[in-house]
């Protein structure tokens, strides 16, 4: 990808930050939700924010294991972020996760609750 990052304002960048240093910390094998992420930064009603920095997070240094992020039901809601697109489900079968019809499987004993 040759595409530059969108300029976001420092504050927007801080929370991307924070939901990368959240992201980062995902057990292999495991995956957590958008809302978890909102929560434990403290801007629970926040979920798309964590997905917005999911979008922009192949630009991140250290890289973030954003196919471990799903949503509140464990759905590959940002699969259209990968490429391709089913990379995300390759990226979680390679850690042993079992994805069917572009949901986790057993997600509630699959899912990390991040600490606050």
């Amino acid at each position: 990808m040759n595409e530059q990052p969108k300029q976001f304002s420092l504050k927007t960048q801080n929370i991307f930050e924070e939901v990368y240093h959240i992201a980062r910390r995902i057990p292999f094998g495991r995956v957590c939700s958008y809302g978890a992420i909102a929560k434990s930064i403290g801007v629970t009603k926040s979920a798309r924010i964590v997905g917005l920095a999911m979008s922009y997070s192949h630009y991140a240094v250290p890289p973030v294991p954003a196919h471990r992020v799903v949503n509140s039901q464990g759905i590959l809601t940002g699969k259209f972020h990968f490429n391709p697109p089913s990379l995300m489900k390759k990226l979680l079968q390679h850690e042993g996760l079992k994805v069917k019809n572009n949901q986790v499987v057993d997600f509630k004993t699959k899912f990390w609750q991040p600490l606050n």
